[in-house]
């Protein structure tokens, strides 16, 4: 099953490099282990655009769609067997990252 990991950041969405370090080698072990599908890192909520065409027009207003503290500051995209699995992963990449991780299933 794949799971989604939300990378939850407050302040800066960079790492420094001591946190890019401990990332790279949690990238390396989960490539190596078989778990690895995707993952990416996103640039600040200031460059964020907020597209809703749900209406008779499209607006498209600059910044993230909610204002708040925290932020989504990158991700990854795993496959693990179970839930279990998933977890144990996003608490070793939340130490990796310095940052808190949301874990949820694809349907």
């Amino acid at each position: 099953m794949q799971y989604l990991f939300s990378v939850i950041a407050e302040g800066s969405p960079d790492a420094d490099e001591a946190e890019m370090a401990a990332i790279d080698v949690f990238n390396e072990r989960l490539q190596a282990d078989g778990n690895w599908v995707f993952a990416g890192g996103l640039g600040g909520t200031d460059s964020a655009t907020v597209v809703d065409n749900r209406g008779g027009a499209a607006l498209i207003t600059d910044g993230p769609f909610v204002e708040t503290k925290e932020f989504l500051a990158g991700f990854w995209i795993i496959e693990a067997a179970d839930l279990d699995v998933a977890l144990k992963l996003a608490t070793e990449g939340s130490k990796a990252c310095n940052r808190k991780v949301e874990v949820r299933p694809f349907l």
